[in-house]
């Protein structure tokens, strides 16, 4: 009843869609270049052979998944990836990392139409749907189509499975078409059986079989440098009202380490910009990346609001505090500064994270602080300590290791599903 009500309801919606769509890329939150795609019309040809289409709504999820499409493609020479993201950022970083055989577009807008022209065009053999975002029009086609389906690295939060628990006959039919759900945790394993998905499994977080980020050499010799002796911490992956918390205990360090530089990596870069121009105006000395200012010895905090540079910074800052842990986003990935040396500390809220951070805790790999004043005397404590700083780091590296075969068993447990859509299973 609720899916048809829905289906009817979108049916309609086409003019709105797209004056929303309109309205998003004047914000700079959709490319206007691709907006054929998402009404669900290709820019790209279909590759002939086998092809895998894996949906990840933005960066993180995204991320994830590079270790999975490296190795089906690497099982299978004849094979193609399609990957879709809902976001600009997740685009232009997909155009860096995705590898040969693979492709990236936007996922189409949820509107009947668009879902079918989307499906029609690229004829998926294989379905994998990552994490959590379910868009009733799209996953219905490819129920009624009778794709192979798999829900990979699933994630349910207790909140989001209460609001489906009171509508159990929609979430069934919702998620009927998924043959197979990989969960990160026991928990969401129970909650996504308690919803309906037959045959579910916990199997870990593909976050942890990620290869290290990236990081250009001649880059990081460069900031090395203009750096020199200098202390230095980073902010990864700051959201709106987090970067004057770091401003704030840049000040409480202040004067201590005199010569302290914070690095501010923005989620979103493009807004780099209005960042700068709040933390001058509380009297720090900025500059930016993006407008190619150059760290000097009177920089305080140095914006680095450029995409895909994270690694570069998590290489250069001994001290690295994750984003989005402090405002009730839910944090982001502990793994990526933790896999490059960096010392990990994070905010009260980090439910996107929840198992990777209580593992992390208890094994002694990342802190967790409650405000701006906790952060400080963290970053200085850990600054000024550098054997509780590689204690910190090899705790860290020690659960993602232990962690790192997650990708072998998803695989394992698709292997049914591959077969089934025709993909070749060999060693990587």
């Amino acid at each position: 009843m609720l899916e048809t009500l829905y289906r009817g309801l979108t049916h309609l919606a086409g003019p709105a869609v797209r004056r929303l769509l309109d309205r998003r890329a004047a914000r700079g939150k959709e490319d206007p270049a691709r907006r054929a795609e998402r009404l669900g019309e290709p820019t790209l040809p279909r590759p002939a052979g086998r092809l895998v289409w894996l949906h990840a709504a933005s960066v993180g999820e995204s991320l994830a998944i590079l270790p999975l499409v490296e190795r089906l493609l690497a099982a299978d020479a004849g094979a193609h990836a399609l990957v879709t993201t809902g976001t600009v950022t997740s685009a232009a970083l997909m155009a860096k990392r995705l590898p040969r055989r693979a492709v990236h577009q936007y996922v189409p807008v949820d509107l009947p139409g668009a879902c079918r022209q989307f499906l029609d065009h690229w004829q998926p053999d294989l379905v994998l749907w990552v994490e959590s975002e379910f868009w009733p029009n799209l996953l219905g086609e490819v129920r009624r189509r009778r794709l192979p389906c798999a829900l990979v690295n699933a994630r349910l939060s207790e909140t989001s499975f209460r609001g489906w628990r009171r509508f159990p006959g929609a979430a069934r039919r919702l998620l009927s078409g998924f043959r197979l759900a990989l969960a990160q945790t026991d928990a969401e394993a129970a909650r996504l059986r308690a919803l309906g998905i037959a045959d579910v499994r916990a199997v870990g977080n593909l976050k942890y079989s990620a290869e290290p980020l990236p990081a250009d050499a001649g880059a990081l010799a460069s900031l090395r440098e203009a750096v020199g002796g200098r202390p230095v911490w980073v902010f990864a992956s700051s959201h709106a009202g987090e970067e004057e918390i770091a401003a704030e205990a840049h000040a409480r360090l202040a004067g201590a380490l005199p010569d302290l530089l914070t690095v501010l990596v923005p989620r979103h870069p493009e807004r780099g910009p209005e960042i700068a121009a709040r933390l001058a105006g509380r009297g720090l000395a900025v500059a930016r990346r993006a407008a190619q200012q150059s760290i000097t010895p009177r920089t305080q905090v140095y914006v680095a609001d450029t995409l895909g540079e994270l690694g570069l910074f998590f290489r250069l800052a001994p001290v690295a505090a994750v984003g989005g842990s402090f405002v009730g986003i839910g944090g982001h990935n502990p793994i990526e500064p933790a896999l490059l040396g960096s010392a990990v500390l994070y905010g009260p809220c980090m439910t996107n994270f929840a198992a990777i951070a209580d593992e992390l805790e208890a094994e002694g790999g990342a802190l967790r602080v409650a405000d701006a004043a906790a952060l400080a005397r963290e970053v200085g404590r850990l600054l000024a300590d550098g054997p509780a700083r590689s204690a910190r780091t090899a705790a860290a590296a020690a659960v993602a290791e232990r962690n790192r075969r997650a990708v072998d068993r998803v695989l394992a447990a698709l292997a049914p599903l591959l077969d089934e859509a025709g993909f070749t299973r060999t060693a990587a």
